[in-house]
């Protein structure tokens, strides 16, 4: 166990965790929403610190980033745990493990263990992924903080539910961010995840003033949030944002608590990436669709190829020093 960061002591042995914004109030001997925060006496404690239960040297492409040191590896890892319940999480035997099972599994693991691997599998950065980053927020800024001195970048893939201490204190150490913005309608999320809407909006928002560089992923479920009206509203949403934000809009498959949903059409992907493309925002992705067209990278200026993907891999690579080869524009991202 190791004390836990960001939270405040009160009367009669309770604390406030404020890592998230569900702001827990947490008694003398409970646990927070996420199940691996606990209360003894009157201090908070992570009982996930150091236990790692997930590792693997991923493309980049697979969290998505496809902005962010295209073709490169990111070392991916994760605790048990998720302030969020998503009834079709992918991940659910480990995210929802404390609560469903009642268990916390993971092999022992240090940050200089973590940093160490990740070089040694010729890694450019290191992801906190598969669950959620925020929960394991203490061993995630202890490993962060050594992977810079190390010359690795640190990239979140996360639910954004995160508080604004939390952004501000990992800051310095984390250079991009694959956020879900899971719907755009508060029901979506109480509903289906657990949580609200407006936090997430404000962690986005605070991320890219930060200079922090942040691609958006929505998984589009069949009848729940796949309304043209919710596509545009999003669309809206992230163009007045930046219309330079990757837009990753993702097809859903029957999983966890959600198997009476059938998967997401193939052609619901495309008329949801025509209607981002419509609002303005000039990098819109097709996801789970291998070979899709919408997973390549154009050039908003002159339509020129700049990057060919099919899934996780990169056939043909044309950006030039960060620009279109054909017409010199600029391409937004970070080691293009």
């Amino acid at each position: 166990m190791k004390e836990a960061m960001l939270y405040e002591g009160l009367k009669d042995k309770k604390v406030r965790c404020k890592l998230c914004s569900h702001r827990c109030l947490i008694g003398e001997g409970k646990k927070g929403i996420c199940r691996v925060r606990e209360n003894r006496d009157g201090k908070l404690y992570s009982l996930v610190y150091g236990k790692v239960v997930a590792k693997h040297n991923d493309p980049i492409e697979k969290k998505p980033l496809y902005h962010f040191y295209p073709k490169s590896l990111s070392f991916s890892i994760c605790t048990v745990g998720c302030n969020f319940r998503c009834l079709f999480c992918q991940n659910a035997d480990i995210s929802q493990m404390p609560r469903d099972q009642e268990k916390i599994l993971g092999w022992p693991a240090t940050p200089e263990d973590i940093v160490n691997e990740a070089i040694g599998q010729g890694a450019a950065s290191i992801s906190y992924t598969y669950t959620e980053p925020t929960i394991f927020f203490e061993f995630a800024y202890d490993v962060a903080r050594l992977a810079v001195k190390k010359g690795l970048k640190n990239v979140f893939v996360s639910n954004g539910f995160m508080s604004q201490e939390a952004i501000e204190t990992i800051r310095p150490y984390l250079h991009a961010a694959n956020i879900d913005l899971k719907s755009f309608r508060d029901k979506y999320y109480k509903e289906i995840c657990g949580a609200r809407l407006k936090p997430v909006l404000d962690t986005i928002t605070n991320m890219v003033k930060m200079g922090i560089w942040v691609e958006l992923t929505t998984l589009l479920v069949p009848t729940l949030n796949d309304s043209e009206e919710e596509l545009r509203d999003i669309a809206k949403w992230i163009y007045e944002l930046n219309p330079d934000i990757p837009w990753h809009i993702s097809r859903f498959y029957p999983t966890y608590l959600l198997t009476n949903v059938p998967p997401t059409p193939i052609s619901s992907i495309h008329k949801a990436r025509e209607i981002g493309l419509k609002a303005g925002l000039r990098y819109v992705y097709s996801g789970n669709i291998p070979g899709d067209e919408g997973e390549n990278t154009y050039c908003p200026n002159c339509g020129t190829l700049l990057i060919e993907r099919y899934g996780y891999h990169i056939p043909k690579y044309n950006i030039r020093d960060g620009h279109c080869p054909n017409c010199g524009t600029k391409i937004p991202g970070v080691g293009l």
